[in-house]
């Protein structure tokens, strides 16, 4: 799939020297910042429904051993 993005010239400088300065190009810049973006908020959603459950547990936690168990470890 390809993407057009219209930068403004100080945008594309940006965009120029941090794919330069991390030796990549513009278009996997674009990319890894974009996929860290979206982990970060599937972190974040993962984690707010993880407190939700607690609280609504009362705050009570469980043994970590009960949650290694739970994944197999």
């Amino acid at each position: 799939m390809v993407f057009t993005i219209r930068l403004t010239e100080n945008e594309r400088e940006l965009a120029d020297s941090y794919a330069k300065l991390h030796s990549i190009s513009i278009g996997e810049a674009f990319k890894s910042a974009l996929f860290e973006k979206i982990e970060d908020e599937l972190d974040v959603k993962v984690a707010d429904e993880a407190y939700e459950e607690y609280v609504k547990s009362g705050k009570k936690s469980r043994p970590i051993e009960e949650f290694w168990n739970e994944l197999g470890v």
